[in-house]
């Protein structure tokens, strides 16, 4: 998987106007937590943010005040809901060797058997147990000749070495649905049923 240097900067300031201000900087709020330490308050570039967290689970070396290199994956991404611009990210310390759990996106390959039956993603991500500094970006699975009533369980997509289902092997990721048949369109009219009153 990838890893991306980040230089940060430790912060003291809190709240909205602080947040604001480091925004109009193009920098990005963060905090920094896990392995029963206390939370760290930083800023991040937005711009180089921004490129890392277009990989999924990117692993993100922090240099925090040039002093500290810690190591971490993205938990939670806020992001304006209209500009799309970051507004704050949480990050999660996690050490190499260290199992973590995240989701990681179902890709499919491969056509469905010819009828025009519709393929649903009933899980886009799946719930996984991997190494930290080997989290896999996605998953592949076959999809082809599939027919209507046809499923993919979890236990059925093969995982890279060292990767865990995080959820029951029984649970439905992928299923074909039948397509549906067009309803006839009513040409004749109902006669007879309005009479005139006297």
């Amino acid at each position: 998987m990838s890893e991306v240097k980040i230089a940060a900067e430790s912060r003291t300031e809190f709240g909205k106007g602080a947040a604001r201000r480091i925004r109009r900087d193009s920098k990005v709020p963060g905090v920094l937590y896990g392995h029963g330490s206390d939370p760290i308050h930083l800023t991040l570039p937005g711009h180089e943010l921004l490129l890392a967290l277009r990989t999924p689970n990117v692993l993100i070396s922090l240099d925090i005040d040039g002093k500290t290199n810690e190591l971490a994956i993205p938990k939670s991404v806020q992001r304006d809901p209209i500009k799309g611009f970051l507004e704050h990210v949480d990050l999660q310390l996690v050490q190499r060797g260290e199992k973590v759990n995240v989701e990681i996106f179902v890709q499919t390959e491969g056509e469905l058997a010819p009828g025009g039956n519709l393929l649903e993603h009933v899980l886009n991500a799946l719930p996984v147990e991997a190494e930290a500094t080997h989290i896999p970006e996605s998953v592949t699975v076959s999809v082809e000749g599939l027919t209507a009533g046809d499923s993919i369980l979890a236990k059925d997509i093969p995982l890279p070495s060292g990767t865990k289902l995080g959820v029951d092997g029984e649970t439905v990721v992928l299923q074909v649905l039948a397509a549906q048949a067009e309803e006839p369109t009513e040409g004749e009219g109902e006669g007879g049923e309005a009479s005139a009153e006297a």
